[in-house]
């Protein structure tokens, strides 16, 4: 049919609008669901808190608050119990399929291991000063530690928790992912690299560069498409990392301080938690292609983050802040300090 002018200007229009509308993406839509409030921990003189763990299936979330792991109840916000006795607790892993869960405490440099039902400690497994991140590789049945100041990772049998051996990671450890199949994956910070390790020899693999993005902390995966997403500081960028080669697919900006990147299969959505209050969301578009989606704006402080996959909502935590101490030689830019029992997890979802 031939269409006039008049007409095929009208036709394409409609083409046109029709075409932006289903190439268009919306806004996330995340917004901010819930906010709970908690008292100090047990035995805390200053409050702190670290790495967020959430626990879909068994609708647990476990919150790291520096001498001890506060439990909630993913869905009400209740408090399920503590986990006390640490000196500087950073995170925690967890093995469902043998009910222990492993908690980090870097002052102490040890593993706490625990039922994941009744919350009772099982035992210890010595690690290494500064024992940070922590992460379960269920193709192995071991646990990992990111012993930062050490520069090392302490490798633990899950089943029996023996220490296997300390790895040297020859640079400072950060975020670690399992991609499932027998591979863990260290953001190191002080070399700005990717370290692939092997879970079954131990032996690093091999060491990529992070650049453009650098002091790199925050990592997560796409463990089908086998996709790292490391997220740094300085320059402060996410950038998109193939888990085989190494190589940089593409590359964003992101605002100051990232603590914490999480993946969701489902939607295919990649989010950036910052100090400076924002939740960076991309999009994956197809392995080798993403795109910006959104910047929610949290609250500042709220720099870690955990991923629900079952509903697709994300916790993250912060407090009230005072003035930063005096400077020292250690700590020439002290940041501002929590205001102990201002504690709060805050909930965003859609």
């Amino acid at each position: 049919m031939k269409l006039s002018a008049p007409r095929a200007i009208a036709f394409l229009a409609a083409l046109l609008v029709f075409t932006g509308l289903s190439l268009a993406r919306p806004d996330s839509g995340y917004h901010l669901l819930n906010t709970y409030k908690f008292d100090a921990a047990p035995g805390s003189a200053t409050e702190y808190f670290d790495y967020i763990t959430v626990d879909s299936a068994a609708r647990r979330v476990y919150l790291s608050r520096g001498t001890a792991v506060q439990v909630m109840n993913a869905d009400t916000g209740a408090l399920i119990g503590y986990i006390p006795g640490f000196k500087r607790q950073h995170g925690v892993a967890l093995a469902p399929e043998l009910n222990r869960g492993f908690i980090s405490d870097g002052t102490l440099a040890q593993v706490t291991i625990f039922d994941l039902k009744t919350l009772k400690v099982l035992g210890t497994a010595k690690a290494e000063p500064d024992t940070d991140c922590v992460v379960y590789d269920p193709a192995t049945k071991r646990v990992f530690t990111m012993n930062g100041d050490s520069h090392s990772s302490t490798v633990i049998d899950a089943k029996s928790g023996d220490v296997i051996q300390t790895i040297d990671l020859v640079g400072s450890p950060e975020f670690a992912v399992a991609d499932g199949q027998g591979m863990v994956y260290a953001n190191l910070a002080n070399k700005n690299q990717v370290a692939a390790i092997d879970a079954k020899t131990l032996e690093v693999k091999a060491k990529w560069p992070t650049a453009p993005s650098g002091g790199s902390t925050a990592l997560a995966i796409d463990r089908e498409h086998r996709r790292l997403f490391s997220a740094g500081r300085n320059p402060q960028m996410l950038v998109v990392m193939d888990a085989d080669s190494g190589k940089i697919i593409q590359s964003f900006p992101i605002t100051a301080t990232t603590d914490a990147a999480a993946y969701d299969p489902e939607s295919k959505m990649i989010f950036v938690s910052t100090r400076e209050g924002n939740i960076h969301i991309f999009h994956e578009d197809s392995p080798d292609h993403y795109s910006v989606v959104d910047t929610v704006k949290s609250q500042v402080g709220a720099k870690t983050m955990g991923l629900d996959v079952k509903t697709h909502n994300l916790y993250l935590d912060t407090s009230d802040f005072g003035a930063p101490p005096a400077p020292t030689a250690e700590r020439p830019r002290p940041q501002p300090q929590a205001v102990l029992g201002t504690f709060r997890v805050l909930v965003y979802g859609r």
